[in-house]
């Protein structure tokens, strides 16, 4: 075992090591009967199979270890084996595995309540709903607008990402592979132009000019009553990590609220630390009418919840809200114990700390190629976004190239972005100083050697 100097133990040994002829025989072996069994449409971006991780490190069943920039896509905060939420899970799991809460509730459920309402902006009364994963919860935050406020419409914003259910690809500005021959789609869905500073054609407009642009679309495009809700992410994150002008987010909630427009904020990606706050609308003192929220919440148990208005969740009739595994006991033990980890490492100060490590390399990395065409980010949830030399055109090609050249080395990242142009950094929030700075010196290799 190693200890950082955030005290934090790891049961492996943090280190990358790969072989060069990966993927083992193993991890091929298992390939072979994935194909005979599992659907192709569901895709996986690293053709190795996981036996082990912790920390940010995982290893793969043929014994190669790769550093972890991609956390599950923002769930493993905590690690993938945090010693606490693996001993509130063993003692969940000994007592029952499930009951419904719709049917016979307990505890857990309510505690996790407890916290989300603790944790989440504002200070007004609150109430919680768990279920299953982001899309469910995106799904019932606008099931519960729709029905307080007694309109249809809903705005969602260019580059979103809210799901890849019915109404959730309605929500999701990504056609392909999201969206592409599954409609037709849930109607009374308006889409308006986001604050996307790097892609701007006035360079030098706020984001109250344009939370102004929407607004006005708004207007006249629907009509601001007859908008049910608002839904937004803080910061974007398949739409490619994109953070919006200062002043936008204030600006669309300040006239929700004048309207009568549920404001709801989806922090499934950027919820939890993720950040450098508990949330991201902390960072411009938004606070939302309703929050979504996911991935980060338990340690990588599956739970979503959505946490608003007790005005807004009360109107809802009785057995109006649920679900079979809405708020497992098992997984709300794991949420319980997250919670409590990020809190005693404070891995909000800690998402701080590698955004301040992170954002300075790959700042002079951006000085020296001219295809990055911009770094952006908050905390342990920053972005590259890649260009061809000395414009603003898109680069897929080398986005690609750089990833498969970071995985040859033993790095995993993820890639994003409307234009598919985008490499994302979503490292656990635990991970060490040395596995992130190896980490940062192998992505600016390969795209120094790629460029």
């Amino acid at each position: 075992m190693t200890t950082t100097a955030h005290d934090i133990t790891y049961r492996l040994e943090q280190k990358r090591r790969v072989q060069a002829d990966f993927p083992g025989p193993k991890s091929l072996a298992l390939t072979e009967r994935r194909k005979a069994v599992v659907a192709a449409g569901v895709a996986s971006s690293v053709p190795v199979f996981v036996a082990d991780a912790d920390g940010g490190i995982i290893h793969d069943v043929d014994g190669n270890s790769f550093i972890d920039l991609g956390s599950g896509i923002a769930v493993t905060s905590v690690g993938a084996s945090d010693p606490a939420v693996v001993g509130a899970v063993k003692e969940a799991v000994e007592h029952f595995t499930h009951t419904c809460f719709m049917v016979t509730p307990y505890e857990g459920y309510v505690a996790v309540a407890e916290q989300l309402n603790r944790l989440t902006p504002g200070d007004h009364e609150k109430r919680t709903v768990l279920f299953n994963s982001g899309a469910e919860a995106v799904e019932n935050a606008v099931k519960v607008a729709r029905l307080a406020t007694g309109r249809d419409a809903v705005v969602a914003f260019d580059h979103a990402y809210h799901g890849r259910t019915n109404l959730t690809m309605a929500l999701t500005a990504k056609a392909m592979p999201y969206k592409t021959n599954f409609g037709p789609f849930a109607p009374e869905v308006y889409r308006m132009p986001m604050s996307y500073p790097f892609r701007e054609e006035n360079p030098e407009i706020t984001g109250a000019e344009a939370a102004k642009r929407a607004i006005t679309m708004i207007e006249k495009q629907i009509g601001g009553e007859q908008v049910a809700a608002i839904i937004i992410e803080p910061i974007q994150g398949e739409g490619g990590f994109i953070v919006p002008a200062e002043g936008f987010l204030p600006a669309l909630a300040a006239w929700a609220k004048d309207k009568g427009i549920v404001f709801i904020a989806d922090e499934v990606q950027s919820g939890f630390c993720r950040t450098g706050e508990w949330f991201a609308v902390n960072h411009e003192g938004v606070i939302p009418d309703i929050i979504t929220m996911a991935k980060g919440i338990a340690g990588g148990m599956p739970l979503s919840a959505i946490t608003g208005r007790a005005d807004l969740l009360d109107a809802v009739h009785p057995g109006g809200l649920g679900g079979t595994y809405g708020g497992n006991p098992v997984a709300c033990a794991a949420a319980l114990a997250s919670i409590g980890s990020m809190e005693q490492y404070d891995l909000n100060g800690r998402a701080k700390h590698i955004e301040e490590i992170a954002l300075g390399k790959l700042r002079e990395l951006a000085a020296e190629q001219s295809v990055i065409g911009d770094v952006r980010g908050r905390g342990a949830m920053l972005a590259i976004e890649l260009v061809q030399a000395g414009s603003k055109e898109p680069n897929p090609e080398l986005t690609k190239t750089v990833a498969a050249a970071c995985l040859k080395e033993g790095v995993i990242i993820l890639t994003c972005g409307t234009y598919g142009n985008v490499i994302r950094l979503l490292p656990p929030l635990v991970i060490s100083d040395e596995l992130l700075l190896d980490g940062l010196q192998v992505l600016a290799a390969a795209i120094k050697a790629n460029a």
